[in-house]
């Protein structure tokens, strides 16, 4: 196995029988699995052993699954390329030598190495979504509450879901349906809108005939050339299939990834205050002063991206900023919500490329965390609207994989992965 692609490996077999019996599935190290550690990709959790497992560790386990390992990911999941891992970075293997994008890298990097047939990321602002594009997967980001959240390790509890990733569609909508459904102990969540007999993977039917696709030319602004290029390919394929396509307008999404940043950041700040030594993490070593203590802690288990988000979280939530930064962070995001409404009134999905840019080459962009923030412009309006997304492979620019993205309205999941299973 590849060491760069799991933090922990190690075989956790699920029951004898059922839908997932036989296959394997990778896991992000930031979704709690009883009795094996779970670090978040940082050095506060190196040693960190949960005592019981997530939901949807459980409902794996009870479809038969056997989880391969503990995949790498960005620390806390704050990064868009799996470098700012405390173990190192991941290779993509479908353009080695470039990031696997990130947080959820070491899951796409699973699926696209062959060392595990399905994965599970977690995608707060495009974790999932980005990976896949970048490593040539599937990848589904399902509407906020359609699948329990305990058990994650929260970063953004207002955007945050837990995804699957796939070799095809049908792969990952497979997953989907093991892993989604109501929760009594994640009361965000509810039960999945299935007519009696439904599943997602019986959606994978490629047929697109009729099918009404808007594209939000907001998303195609300022993209990479050879994106576009393949971007528009994979929309005359879906038409050659039967489905048509018609311009739309998002005007809010110019904002959305100020909003998003100043409403992650601050989820942040208030989620990873419990890591200080004392309740969890690595200790600071008491010497008489507490304040102390914690400030070390955090100073030596954190990263540097982490730090600058909980800076910048805790400055947005302080007094005389809050009602600045935070309330007009929200305010941006009903907004976000109402154009997305609107497009989706006149469209079955919206369709973009996933990245606006192809896989960036390992080390280039560490240095440009604002480059990185950008990236995410096309991915982080679907989490602030609570929107389902799906990226499939699209094709290639300069032999580097490139994605399509397909929003849907509110648990529309079974629309997108109709449309969607055309493509891949």
């Amino acid at each position: 196995m590849s060491e760069d692609i799991f933090i922990t490996e190690e075989r956790i077999e699920g029951a004898d029988d059922g839908p997932l019996a036989g296959r394997t599935v990778a896991v992000k190290d930031n979704i709690s699995t009883e009795g094996v550690r779970t670090t978040c990709g940082s050095k506060m959790l190196a040693e960190y052993v949960p005592p019981y497992d997530a939901t949807v560790v459980e409902r794996l386990k009870d479809a038969g699954a056997t989880i391969v390992g503990k995949a790498n990911m960005d620390e806390f999941g704050m990064g868009t390329t799996t470098e700012t891992s405390h173990f190192g970075a991941t290779d993509n293997p479908a353009a080695p030598g470039h990031v696997p994008g990130g947080s959820s890298g070491g899951s796409a990097a699973a699926v696209a190495a062959g060392e595990a047939d399905l994965a599970l990321g977690s995608d707060t602002g495009g974790s999932v979504r980005c990976p896949a594009a970048f490593c040539g997967v599937v990848g589904i980001k399902p509407t906020y509450g359609l699948v329990s959240r305990y058990g994650l390790v929260a970063y953004g509890n207002s955007l945050e879901q837990i995804g699957p990733f796939g070799e095809t569609v049908a792969d990952a909508a497979e997953l989907l349906d093991v892993i989604a459904g109501s929760d009594e102990r994640d009361a965000t969540t509810r039960e999945a809108p299935l007519e009696a007999g439904e599943t997602y993977v019986d959606a994978a039917t490629g047929d697109v005939d009729g099918l009404s696709i808007g594209v939000p030319t907001e998303l195609l602004e300022g993209a990479d050339e050879g994106v576009v290029e393949t971007f528009w390919d994979a929309i005359a394929d879906l038409e050659d299939r039967g489905a048509e396509y018609h311009e739309v307008s998002l005007p809010s999404v110019e904002h959305a990834v100020e909003a998003y940043y100043v409403i992650a950041m601050s989820e942040a700040s208030s989620n990873l205050a419990r890591f200080d030594g004392v309740r969890y993490g690595q200790s600071g070593g008491y010497d008489g002063n507490w304040n102390e203590t914690f400030a070390k802690a955090r100073e030596e288990g954190f990263g540097d991206e982490v730090k600058r988000r909980i800076l910048l979280g805790t400055y947005a939530l302080s007094a005389g900023y809050h009602d600045k930064y935070y309330k007009k962070a929200q305010d941006a995001r009903a907004w976000v919500k109402q154009d997305f409404d609107e497009a989706l009134d006149g469209a079955d999905v919206l369709a973009s490329p996933t990245m606006p840019v192809p896989p960036f080459e390992l080390g280039e962009s560490l240095d440009d965390p604002l480059q990185l923030y950008l990236a995410d412009a096309n991915t982080v309006p679907v989490n602030l609207a609570d929107l389902p997304a799906i990226s499939v492979p699209a094709g290639e620019t300069d032999g580097l994989p490139v994605g399509l993205q397909l929003i849907g309205p509110a648990f529309g999941e079974r629309r997108l992965i109709r449309a969607a299973s055309a493509l891949a």
